[in-house]
């Protein structure tokens, strides 16, 4: 009987879905000051569901993506390297894409908030974020165009936070 109830328990154990991984960055502008946070979580659908609150960033549509390096220090953030690409082309618009790390335009409201809750679904947080050069989360300038090569013609980079495990 006590083998029969440890067999059992063991199975349980074995059955029991694993924890979800989730990454979180802290974003600084270009001048230091504090944005806000984005998290990516893994979901059980395989799909990464990503939220994001940020403030104090200019009104208007801007292009926001993972980045394929977990490394803010340059003072253009240019150290987080290009888009988190896999082997896909940048761009919903893009025959091949769009890299797992693309997400549609956000749009900051006058007061300089901005809210986005997205899934993304070829991203794996363990795996692509938290790899072993990490991963970085890129506000840019202008809006992203959805298919221009390699990065969505988005302009220069506003923020920028490298993703640490939670």
């Amino acid at each position: 009987m006590k083998t029969f109830a440890l067999a059992t328990a063991l199975l349980g154990l074995a059955a029991a879905p694993a924890l979800a991984a989730t990454a979180t960055a802290q974003l600084s502008g270009t001048d230091g000051s504090d944005i806000g946070s984005v998290t990516v979580t893994d979901t059980p659908s395989g799909m990464a569901h990503v939220t994001a609150k940020l403030q104090g960033l200019p009104e208007g549509a801007h292009g926001i993506h993972i980045h394929e390096t977990g490394d803010c220090s340059a003072s253009d953030f240019t150290s987080a390297g290009g888009h988190l690409a896999g082997d896909a082309e940048h761009g919903v618009m893009a025959e091949n894409g769009p890299h797992p790390g693309d997400l549609p335009n956000a749009h900051v409201a006058p007061d300089g908030a901005l809210e986005v809750e997205a899934f993304l679904p070829d991203l794996d947080v363990a795996e692509m974020l938290l790899d072993e050069d990490g991963s970085a989360f890129i506000v840019h300038s202008g809006p992203d165009d959805y298919e221009s090569q390699p990065s969505g013609d988005a302009g220069s980079r506003l923020a920028c936070g490298v993703f640490e495990a939670q």
